[in-house]
């Protein structure tokens, strides 16, 4: 595992949730990441409890979690070091109320 990697590897087995994407919780630097704080919010996760990568300020992590996950999208995100998905996988499981499910630990 490269160094890269292994950073991945722990920022996502070291937080509860860990969202990578482009800017922060705060200031979200495109769309899709902005929809991802949303639905979180909207799941009744605290932003302030996300650990958020912002991709932008790291290239190899912005490459390295695409190749961590076999994803080629970002935002990516992750419950307990397991991966779910990108934002409209985020909104698929939302809107069917399995986001929620697996995010209040009944799945």
């Amino acid at each position: 595992m490269s160094d890269t990697q292994q950073r991945i590897d722990e920022l996502v087995k070291g937080h509860d949730i860990t969202l990578f994407m482009k800017g922060n919780a705060n200031f979200p630097m495109c769309g899709f990441s902005g929809r991802a704080i949303q639905i979180l919010k909207a799941c009744g996760v605290d932003p302030k409890t996300v650990k958020t990568v912002n991709v932008l300020d790291d290239a190899e992590i912005r490459q390295g979690i695409k190749e961590y996950s076999n994803w080629p999208t970002i935002p990516q995100l992750y419950f307990k070091g397991e991966f779910i998905g990108g934002s409209d996988i985020m909104m698929e499981m939302y809107e069917s109320g399995e986001l929620q499910q697996v995010i209040n630990g009944q799945a």
